[in-house]
């Protein structure tokens, strides 16, 4: 069996510890992901899922438990090692793409690689080629204030891709797309992570679109109460 690409073992949050209002977020939250794997994250409004996708994605620290990526442990990991392996191995979608308004969409997918250390030739290169799979190449020279919600968002898409990461987390991706649009999105996301193979966590209130991924997890009281299986992929 392949090593997971993501892996939480007993992972706790508490806010305010030892304070009033003290919250116990996460109580042992426990999964893993396997390389092509995409799975739904469901919980109740207030129910610490962006909390466990940003202890996931090395952007908070757990007050116990293990995180793991590609199986490097980075619970105790320094700022320098979080950064770069956030950088080389997580891409992140969210619910508002969080594009750079000044920036065009190639622009917006070309300079995460840039940052990451990719020449100019290049990451204009895959910049491209993310952004024809996802047919927004016509608009490539458009701002984002210039593009359409889906098309926004299907920019994100292609800058989270840019670095070629193992892991995908996806906080509410279709969340501010009215259905049509939304479905049109979730699709090609499902395309570009069957045909890369990474591992995809996806956080949704939309239990139709969960249910298409290949598991549903549910997060209750601050832990993975349950798993069910979702379409079988073949």
């Amino acid at each position: 069996m392949s090593e997971p690409v993501l892996a939480l073992d007993g992972v706790e949050k508490i806010y305010n510890r030892g304070k009033p209002g003290e919250v116990n977020v996460l109580r042992g939250a426990s999964l893993a992901l396997a390389p092509g794997e995409v799975v739904a994250l469901v919980a109740p409004s207030g129910g610490g899922k962006s909390t466990l996708l940003h202890i996931a994605g090395l952007l908070d620290t757990p007050d116990a438990g293990r995180v793991r990526i590609a199986g490097d442990d980075m619970t105790d990991a320094s700022d320098r090692a979080r950064t770069r392996v956030r950088r080389e191995k997580v891409g992140f979608i969210y619910q508002f793409h969080h594009l750079l308004p000044e920036f065009s969409a190639l622009e917006n997918v070309v300079l995460p690689q840039l940052v990451n250390g990719a020449g100019m030739g290049e990451a204009r290169a895959r910049g491209e080629m993310l952004l024809e799979r996802v047919g927004v190449a016509p608009r490539a020279g458009h701002r984002p204030a210039e593009l359409s919600g889906g098309e926004q968002q299907r920019v994100a898409f292609c800058r989270a891709l840019a670095n070629a990461p193992r892991l995908l987390l996806a906080d509410e991706p279709t969340g501010n797309l009215d259905p049509e649009t939304s479905e049109t999105v979730f699709a090609t996301l499902m395309d570009l992570v069957r045909e890369t193979g990474l591992a995809a966590l996806i956080a949704t209130h939309n239990l139709e679109l969960a249910a298409r991924m290949d598991r549903v997890l549910r997060l209750g009281n601050g832990a993975i109460t349950s798993a069910s299986r979702g379409p079988e992929t073949g």
